[in-house]
């Protein structure tokens, strides 16, 4: 039971504590804002508009709520709906969803969402299809003729509607018939500012195409015609041209034929040209005032539309004729009698159309009357109003709702009544408030306020709305109900909100005060019969069965009932039908007034809550006991109360009921056992019995969740012994089979051995002992020879190069073969280098060197592998100067080369001779024959050279200062045309003056090391270059040098 476990707020008011109009205004507005738009008083919904799209229709929807009863899922519309049909198809009971509540409160959707439900749930075939599609598209097109837009509301019904859904015995849908109730014609002829006419007059004009507007003799601008406001043209979310498509494909769905349609559009289009029709003063030549028609443009076009001539209608409209028993007079109008008449043809028109077709629909859904039916009727009509300015309409309006009040005030007393009569429990009166004796104040025969103004206007004399409301006075002087400015003065009472002209009624949701001014004229709702004839006249069908009176042959004196007569026995025939089926309420309640979503105006929500009883509904429904429940679902719930009914109770319900609550200690006051369903008094005692629940709840889940564990606990031990007993028994049955094996195995062997021991034993009895192995070695001997001979015979060439190798005969001897071709190959080497020059030996050494450091790394490094190392590429022999420069002392010359010696501060090279010897590398300049550097190859730390074609090297240096310098130059960078031979030179000399290897990176980005500070040096190769070794520096920055290599 969802109203109270985890819900927002009280879902049914029934159970609302305390129970005033404070706390019931907090219950909806706490829902609302949580997106809780439905809440029950008992089986009565309230719906409160959210003006927006909410996530809680559709079929998903549908399915679920056809599945439960009415309280076991949230309060939904679908709920009541689903009670009704279900009633309705099983229990053979006719049903009634009365829908109410104010402009803008969702009345109209709330019927949609009923019919919806309705026609998903019931049966299907292709006639049930067919009758459920024309019930839902009577819809759109009542919606499109009945519907404008208000203050209030952008899709307002201006007219009251009925629908009787009638059902066959299996709860498939027959047909229906449709009753309307007050069509609101005067917004035909005048709307109030922000409001517009009926929306069929928009959608015809922004939907129908060029040719069906010349055919009608319309224009598309909505600014051309007197009866629609050009202040409000469009709505926000509504698309007239489509529109105006859905609702000629409906009337086609439901069953208007082609030309019906066409003359429906002709009537509407009627209606718009009266509107332009401009009445102007004239003078008969008495000096009697008249008027006549200013363009008759209009007119004609008007009587080309619906075949009446142009002169006809001008004096249908511009004159008056008078008949008696004995004479007939023609009298003119004036300009305003002539506009009065203009325009209450132009509503008696439009209000006449709405009525034919109302009942064109219920021709082509009605039922055949031989057929058994049920039947379900669905009322949306408008709920009661307190305007500003209150007149007639809001007067009947009222009345309306004022019967429907005491209709659902007698219903829900009697059901309460026969429920009890039914239990076996006492029944005691309840106090209420009784609205009929409001009801007999209006719709009495004899003095009632509705007859007095019947009266007032069939009585001879002068008649106006002020003798009417002085016979109110007169008649209701003493009436508690009723009072007026002449009986308050009676009274001696002041209200200056009363006016002269009005009289104010004590309704059921509050006193309303209405202006008597136009009570007359709408009362008599008169239409001149000229007007009549005229239209009568016309050659148009559909016009003239609008107007039957107009028939000549049909004339009658007898005047028609008025409007408030008509009314009364519209509202009399719907309260009996009310009476005749069970009814179910949904209360609709608009939030704001500005269509907000989100907003809830609790003083607004307040006055509707009064119109509506909401109060008054909650009193009813609890007077007595305000919960009730049958005794198998009350014990399902709470039988887990009693250590007797838990877990498991095998004796009836009823008794199982009585065990629980005795063992609660309940008083006996609150409580009531009827026949099947148990009562309760206050709704405390609910709340009590829910309180207690919950906490018993949470002691089971403690004892569940024990339970559960403890079972979880031994489960998991269970299986892992089982798991741990099956594990050891692999494992001890693996063990046990490994060691079979090796017994199996070695007994094996031990057979085979003595098997073989004794096929041995036999073999020497017969056979000379030792003759096998000898005939063994010789053959092996035999092959060995006659591999090494043939071994000898294809030797391949000395050569060092060669490395061919014929292979082996036989695969014993592939590793014998292997290890011979490796000796000779090292012989040939060794042949080879005693053949050399001790010149040419240290050649290769420093070409092996060569290859050690640069081969894979150094671009033109496989230039220089078959350029023999010269040493000397400057004639040091023939130059005796360069010769002193080395000293005696340092032995022979190494590598004597010009290089470049690049400046690090601006990337300038300048040539340097650069000489190393066993213990230096000396450079000297070229032209002077002077020694500028010298550098002991002890301080010769490294090496950095690129892997580009270039020559660009650094020599890295210690900090110590070079041989005659007080302080240390830093690291050198030089560019050499050898730079493969130098530095494989300076490597081999470094190793051999100080026993260490020196480090040579091969890198395109090094630092050099310039006094205390550093230069880093990057090598990149031009995108143009060709691969050649000539290079371009230049410094990028205080400490970047950027070599290209060209």
């Amino acid at each position: 039971m969802p109203l109270l476990e985890g819900s927002v707020g009280v879902e049914d008011l029934v159970l609302l504590e305390p129970l005033v109009e404070e706390s019931l205004l907090k219950n909806l507005q706490l829902r609302y804002e949580n997106k809780e738009i439905y809440t029950y008083i008992g089986n009565v919904v309230i719906s409160v508009n959210p003006y927006q799209q909410l996530p809680i229709y559709g079929p998903e929807f549908i399915a679920k709520y056809r599945d439960y009863t009415f309280y076991e899922l949230k309060p939904h519309i679908y709920a009541l709906a689903n009670v009704a049909y279900q009633s309705l198809r099983d229990r053979d009971r006719d049903q009634c969803i009365l829908i109410t509540g104010e402009s803008g409160a969702g009345k109209t959707e709330a019927s949609k969402l009923v019919m919806s439900y309705v026609a998903a749930v019931c049966g299907k075939g292709e006639q049930v299809n067919s009758v459920k599609e024309q019930l839902l598209q009577s819809n759109p097109v009542l919606e499109a003729f009945g519907n404008a837009k208000t203050i209030r509301n952008k899709n307002s019904s201006r007219f009251g509607k009925y629908m009787d859904i009638e059902f066959d015995f299996k709860g498939s849908p027959l047909g229906g018939v449709i009753t309307n109730y007050l069509l609101e014609k005067s917004r035909v002829v005048k709307q109030l500012k922000g409001e517009r006419n009926f929306h069929i007059f928009y959608q015809l004009l922004a939907g129908a195409d060029a040719q069906l507007l010349k055919a009608l003799k319309l224009e598309r601008d909505v600014r051309g015609y007197v009866y629609l406001n050009q202040e409000v043209s469009r709505v926000d979310g509504m698309d007239d041209a489509s529109s105006f498509k859905a609702v000629q494909n409906a009337m086609t769905v439901i069953g208007f034929s082609e030309e019906e349609i066409q003359q429906v559009l002709e009537v509407t289009a009627l209606v718009l040209k009266l509107g332009n029709v401009k009445v102007a003063d004239e003078c008969q030549a008495n000096g009697i005032p008249a008027s006549g028609i200013c363009d008759g443009r209009d007119v004609q076009e008007i009587g080309e539309l619906v075949g009446l001539k142009s002169k006809e209608l001008e004096r249908a409209l511009c004159s008056r004729t008078m008949e008696t028993a004995r004479e007939k007079v023609v009298t003119a109008l004036n300009v305003i009698q002539a506009q009065y008449a203009r325009d209450a043809l132009a509503k008696n028109i439009y209000n006449r159309l709405f009525n034919w077709i109302v009942n064109r629909i219920n021709e082509n859904i009605k039922v055949g009357t031989g057929e058994k039916k049920k039947v379900m009727g669905v009322l949306d009509i408008y709920g009661f109003e307190i305007l500003e300015d209150n007149s007639f309409e809001q007067f009947v309006i009222n009345y309306c709702n004022e019967k429907l009040q005491q209709v659902f005030i007698e219903i829900t007393l009697k059901e309460e009544q026969e429920e009890y009569k039914r239990e076996g429990i006492p029944w005691t009166k309840v106090d209420y408030f009784d609205n009929g004796i409001i009801c007999n104040l209006i719709e009495h025969n004899q003095r009632g306020i509705l007859a007095m103004l019947d009266e007032e206007c069939l009585r001879p004399g002068v008649v106006s709305d002020s003798t009417f409301l002085a016979k109110l006075n007169q008649l209701f002087s003493k009436h508690g109900h009723y009072e007026s400015k002449v009986t308050q003065n009676a009274q001696r009472k002041y209200d200056h909100s009363m006016g002269l002209s009005c009289f104010r009624i004590c309704h059921y949701a509050g006193k309303v005060t209405y202006n008597v001014a136009g009570f007359i004229d709408k009362n008599n709702d008169l239409l001149f019969r000229d007007l009549s004839q005229a239209m009568w006249k016309a050659q148009h069908p559909l016009l003239q069965s609008l107007f039957p009176e107009g028939n000549p042959k049909q004339v009658s004196l007898k005047r028609p009932p008025t409007a408030g007569a008509q009314f009364k026995n519209s509202v009399a025939i719907l309260t009996k039908n009310l009476y005749s089926k069970n009814p179910n309420y949904i209360r609709c309640i608009k939030p704001n007034e500005h269509q907000q979503r989100g907003l809830f105006v609790s003083d607004l929500v307040a006055t509707q809550a009064r119109y509506l009883g909401l109060l008054e509904n909650v009193r009813v429904r609890r007077a007595g006991y305000a919960y009730r429940q049958g005794y198998g679902p009350f014990l399902e719930r709470y039988r887990l109360l009693s250590r007797s009914t838990w877990p498991h109770w095998n004796r009836g319900d009823r008794e199982g009921v009585k065990k629980v609550l005795e063992e609660l200690s309940l008083s006996s006051e609150e409580l009531a056992f009827g026949k099947t369903k148990i009562f309760i008094r206050s709704p405390k005692t609910l709340f009590y019995l829910e309180e207690q629940r919950r906490l018993r709840l949470q002691q089971l889940a403690t004892l569940i969740q024990k339970t559960y564990r403890g079972w979880r606990c031994r489960t998991h031990y269970q299986l892992m012994r089982k798991s741990q007993i099956l594990i050891s028994s692999w494992f001890r049955g693996n063990m046990q089979k490994r060691h079979y094996g090796k017994i199996k195995a070695s007994t094996l062997l031990i057979q085979a051995f003595v098997r073989g021991w004794k096929a041995r034993k036999n073999y020497r009895k017969y056979f000379r002992s030792g003759a096998a192995l000898t005939l063994a070695n010789f053959i092996y001997k035999s092959m060995a020879q006659k591999f090494l001979l043939g071994l000898k015979n294809n030797l391949p060439s000395t050569s060092v190069l060669d490395r061919r190798w014929p292979a082996a005969p036989y695969r014993c001897f592939s590793t014998a073969n292997q290890e011979l071709r490796q000796l000779f190959h090292q012989w040939k080497c060794k042949k080879f280098r005693d053949q050399l020059a001790p010149k040419q030996v240290e050649m290769l050494r420093e070409k092996l060197c060569a290859s050690e450091l640069f081969k894979g790394k150094k671009a033109s490094y496989p230039q220089s592998v078959p350029i023999p190392f010269r040493g000397d590429y400057i004639g040091l022999q023939g130059n005796p100067k360069l010769q002193k420069l080395k000293g005696g002392d340092e032995g022979p010359v190494l590598m004597a080369e010009t290089v470049k010696k690049v400046n690090r501060g601006n990337g300038k090279t300048s040539p340097r001779i650069l000489l190393l010897t066993k213990g230096y590398v000396i450079l000297t300049d070229p032209k002077k024959s002077q020694v500028k550097t010298v550098i002991g190859l002890d301080r010769v730390t490294g090496a950095s050279v690129s892997s580009l074609q270039d020559g660009l090297f650094s020599l890295h240096l210690s900090e110590m200062p070079l041989v005659g310098s007080k302080e240390a130059k830093g690291d050198f960078l030089l560019v050499s045309e050898h730079v493969i031979e130098l530095l494989t030179k300076v490597y081999r000399a470094v190793l051999e003056a100080t026993q260490r290897q020196l480090p040579v990176a091969v890198t395109e980005q090094f630092s050099v090391k310039f006094k205390e500070s550093s230069v880093s040096v990057k090598v990149i190769q031009h995108p143009g270059g060709g691969g050649s070794s000539k290079l371009s520096c230049k410094k990028k920055g205080s400490h970047c040098l950027e070599v290209t290599v060209q």
